[in-house]
């Protein structure tokens, strides 16, 4: 229950933006017991001060190198056992982390293969049911939440899209015995990117363009031309109009009388 605690409060990888990433190396949550496994931090940048952190299912909070692991660089070797299972992340020296992931260790002769990250939706996820020694019978059934899904003859299931309804905890089941239980995380696919607008292309030649630009602006200087002739003739017609002197608009007053 703690390491579950720990692993929520951390996050379960994907669904926030952290400094680092936590990989593993075989890529999924369950393994038998004295399997390697290599956890490594990816950091954009220098990754020098960034180390593995784990919190065991027994409650012990502690870090790569100390009484378990092997350290290199900001990557962490282990030999599993039973009671590495837990929440593993990496944290650097300023207190920062990484996304968090469960590690289940298996005594037993089945585990199940399931992505140790967030898996997106829409992406195609396969689950298989792994066997420690080669089965007589490879038939598997597979449960999601404690309920029955299906049983599958080649041991492994496909979701070829999933949905945030495949969420949940899985596990399988077959002749050899059953798997622990792991919780399989589904993350938004996110808005479909808005399409940019057709930019349209100008299927005209060099030439062509070029004479029709010239050819316009011929056009365009005449009508310019035109219109300012136009306006000083009506200018000059207005100037030219002969003005009555004040003795011819006298007598153009008497004969009106």
């Amino acid at each position: 229950m703690l390491s579950t605690l720990v692993y929520c409060s951390l996050g379960q990888g994907g669904v926030l933006s952290y400094p680092a990433s936590l990989s593993v190396s075989p890529d999924r949550s369950q393994f038998f017991e004295y399997e390697s496994v290599s956890l490594s931090c990816e950091v954009q940048g220098n990754s020098t001060g960034w180390r593995v952190v784990r919190n065991t299912s027994r409650g012990i909070l502690s870090e790569c190198n100390t009484d378990w692991g092997k350290q290199r660089g900001s990557s962490c070797t282990v030999s599993l056992t039973p009671s590495d299972s837990g929440v593993y992340w990496c944290e650097s020296g300023s207190g920062e982390h990484s996304n968090a992931v469960n590690i289940t260790v298996h005594d037993g002769a089945v585990i199940l293969e399931s992505p140790v990250l967030p898996v997106t939706e829409g992406d195609s996820v396969t689950l298989r049911c792994r066997y420690q020694e080669t089965p007589s019978d490879h038939t598997a059934v597979f449960y999601k939440d404690g309920s029955l899904i299906r049983a599958e003859t080649t041991g492994e299931m496909t979701i070829p899209a999933v949905s945030k309804s495949d969420e949940g905890l899985y596990k399988c089941t077959n002749s050899e015995g059953k798997s622990p239980e792991s919780w399989m995380t589904v993350t938004d696919a996110g808005p479909s990117p808005i399409p940019s607008p057709a930019v349209p292309v100008l299927s005209m030649s060099l030439p062509r363009l070029l004479c029709s630009l010239l050819v316009g602006s011929s056009y365009l200087l005449v009508t310019i031309i035109l219109l300012v002739k136009c306006c000083r003739s009506r200018t000059q017609g207005e100037t030219r109009l002969p003005r009555k002197t004040h003795q011819d608009q006298l007598g153009d007053h008497v004969e009106e009388e």
